[in-house]
């Protein structure tokens, strides 16, 4: 019986793979069709046969010219996003039935070897090639629209018979806008947290956000030399005062684009690391300019020229109202554990459906502090080993984190704390049972997600089915109070007969002492928080097949647009301009269509969202007085001795294999290079330096056999 089920099984697993392989070659397909059309947008064939011919198929009453822009520029991307929802649920499919990875090599490890760029930091072989053959696109396309220009300056008929140098500098100013659009175009990919064109790529959105900022200087750069170009030719050409203000009502708007410009710039000053970390939160809050930016950049070319740009924007919107949806319901926070290191865990509740990866993160935003200011922070907990609880640890460094720290440590605790999360957002899967043996280097805070990889070893090793790898745990603090922070390495429950089995070795170093304290550290503090009616468990957004329903939602938000849009175009538009685009006004054209989208995503979105809810209601009451009867559950408000006691268990099981250094860094090349494994990962979290510093070791010929991963978020 069991030989017959295990046929069957691989079996389906192999049709699932099947499928899988067919809907990823598609995808391969689309995409290379849709960088093609970008490679071919600025030569003299595209734009004087093949534009001309596709323009001509596909001109109709319903989208007039905007029709061409969205089928070959819109809807390639929206068709990828949705294929690879379901490549992903697959994905999702086959590792629920075989939860052990292959121990492979892969052919691409050399290229995913780390290299230290001083102004790109830490990038691999792969992200180089991908980012030096974006820089040529972009100046392909520069250099291709400034020779098909030149030779064709007669289209302009603003120039007229001035001075050559005046036209070609505003024929280069038109070309750095249209290169900075392409920038745009994929500026909002990286940022997108539940879109599926990521995970594709094997990328997290925390992990793309060097991607997203790379872009943003290079959009607003070209951006900025597009409008200065433009007020030269105007001030020389003596149009200053009449250009600056003008805002045509079928033609390019300039006064839409400076204000867009003066918004972009606005936003883009605050973003310099000096700025950003002396003034965190006036680069966040000036980050919201993005919406104004964005509004009157559409008012300044119009709807029609933002479709090259709508995909990845389209996507951040889906992405970004179900994260509004989420953060509506306060999440349920069962206890804290307060740290002498100025260190906080907080303990959730979530729904036991909710799956995630190590190594993820969720977004958590608390209004008694600031209503609007959102901080990411790694998840400690496994979500197969404490299908109950989401944990997350936060070290009191900024203003935001100390207020919150103040007060979980004050004498008189809060019995209740009102607390919105977004997320988990996590990698699609996981490779770390590839390797022989795991080196986590970690500094200080930075040992979270290392706690989540272990919690999930951990269940590995109990369940049998897998062998985990060997661990060597490097962590490195300031003070020896930061090393109650191994405390949280293993869960309460179970922590000694689960961890008996699991090869773990810490080395801990103490940099700033060089002896250990005489006084003994203060124990951990507990502190339980009432229940609140209005509080719920973490759960799924879209509940158990949430990618699919991120694929119906795209489509069918998308579909709905289109229809309505077309309606719109027909019986409203096209009566008054018949497809000339010289009657009708082009930002009133804009806001029917903005409005239309977003009133599309709202409706899909909430109806998606609500539908699961309702869904997941009984589930989550189940779940609610499973914590009720939790043994977690005690009715003190601060830890008592029994408490205590439970809590030490992690700890005095880790002291047999725990190694305390103090007055010294650890000797990470040293100490990296003894090991000779066939395969070795090396994951780090902590300071830049020390990610640098790992790197350059990773990355030296004589270390083919280890594996870097960096796994910090860094803003």
């Amino acid at each position: 019986m069991e030989e017959k089920t295990a046929a069957h099984v691989t079996c389906s697993n192999g049709k699932t793979r099947l499928i899988q392989t067919l809907v990823l070659g598609i995808v391969v397909i689309i995409f290379l069709g849709y960088s093609f059309m970008w490679i071919m947008m600025p030569t003299s064939a595209y734009r004087e046969y093949f534009y001309p011919k596709i323009r001509a198929q596909t001109n109709s009453t319903f989208f007039g010219t905007q029709g061409t822009t969205i089928l070959v520029y819109t809807f390639p991307v929206l068709l990828i996003s949705v294929l690879g929802s379901v490549y992903l649920h697959l994905g999702l499919k086959l590792a629920s039935t075989n939860s052990c990875e292959i121990k492979r090599k892969s052919m691409f490890s050399w290229w995913k070897r780390p290299m230290i760029i001083r102004c790109l930091g830490i990038v691999s072989w792969i992200e180089l090639f991908i980012f030096v053959m974006f820089i040529a696109l972009l100046v392909w396309t520069f250099s291709a629209y400034l020779h098909y220009f030149f030779n064709h300056m007669d289209i302009f008929k603003e120039i007229g018979q001035g001075k050559r140098w005046e036209a070609k500098l505003s024929i280069i100013g038109l070309t750095l806008g249209i290169v900075g659009n392409i920038c745009l175009t994929f500026l909002f990919f990286p940022v997108t947290r539940t879109s599926s064109v990521l995970p594709l790529l094997g990328l997290t959105s925390e992990a793309s956000i060097k991607y997203h900022i790379w872009l943003g200087h290079i959009t607003m750069f070209l951006f900025t030399a597009h409008g200065l170009c433009y007020i030269v030719y105007w001030a020389v050409t003596n149009r200053l005062s009449s250009k600056i203000l003008e805002w045509k009502k079928t033609h390019v708007s300039n006064v839409a684009g400076e204000i867009s410009l003066l918004f972009g710039l606005a936003l883009w000053v605050t973003t310099f690391p000096r700025i950003r970390r002396k003034m965190f939160e006036l680069f966040f809050y000036t980050h919201y300019l993005y919406i104004l930016f964005i509004v009157f950049f559409i008012f300044h070319l119009g709807f029609n020229y933002f479709c090259y740009m709508l995909p990845g924007f389209y996507l951040f919107m889906v992405d970004r109202f179900l994260r509004f949806l989420q953060s509506r319901q306060c999440a349920q926070l069962v206890s804290a554990r307060v740290l002498p290191c100025e260190t906080v865990e907080l303990n959730f509740s979530k729904d036991q459906g909710l799956s995630y990866t190590p190594t993820s993160i969720i977004f958590i935003n608390v209004p008694s502090i600031s209503k609007l200011q959102w901080h990411p922070y790694t998840i400690s907990s496994s979500s197969h080993l404490e299908p109950e609880i989401l944990s997350v640890i936060i070290k009191s460094e900024g203003s935001w984190t100390r207020k919150l720290y103040q007060k979980l440590a004050s004498p008189f605790p809060i019995e209740h704390l009102q607390i919105s999360v977004e997320g988990p957002y996590g990698p699609a899967s996981t490779h770390f049972l590839r390797h022989d043996k795991l080196i986590m280097v970690t500094g200080g805070s930075g040992i979270a997600p290392f706690i989540s990889i272990i919690h999930e070893l951990l269940f590995m090793n109990s369940t049998k089915k897998c062998r985990p790898p060997r661990i060597l745990l490097i962590s490195a603090f300031k003070n020896s109070s930061e090393l109650t922070m191994l405390n949280l390495i293993l869960p309460i429950s179970n922590a000694s007969s689960r961890y008996s089995n699991l090869e773990l070795q810490v080395e801990a170093y103490v940099t700033r002492e060089m002896e250990p304290p005489t006084e003994s550290p203060k124990p951990l503090q507990t502190i339980w928080f009432k229940s609140n009616t209005l509080d719920a468990p973490i759960s799924t957004t879209l509940g158990q097949y949430s990618w699919l329903w991120l694929g119906v939602i795209t489509s069918s938000s998308f579909i709905i647009f289109l229809l309505t849009m077309g309606f719109l175009t027909r019986f409203y538009i096209y009566p008054i301009d018949h497809n000339t685009n010289k009657v009708f006004s082009n930002s009133l054209r804009s806001v029917l269509n903005m409005l239309l989208m977003c009133i599309s995503i709202l409706v899909t979105a909430s109806a998606a969202f609500l539908w699961n809810k309702k869904q997941s209601s009984i589930k989550t009451n189940q779940v609610k007085k499973v914590i009720e009867l939790s043994p977690l559950k005690h009715n003190s408000w601060v830890d008592t001795p029994i408490d205590r006691e439970l809590e030490s268990l992690p700890y005095q099981s880790l002291l047999e294999t725990k190694n305390v250094h103090y007055g010294r860094r650890p000797d990470l090349r040293g100490i990296l290079m003894e090991h000779e494994e066939a395969s070795v990962g090396v994951l780090v979290c902590g300071p830049k330096s020390m990610r640098h510093q790992v790197a350059n070791i990773c990355s030296s010929s004589l270390a083919k056999n280890l594996h870097f991963e960096s796994i910090s978020f860094s803003w």
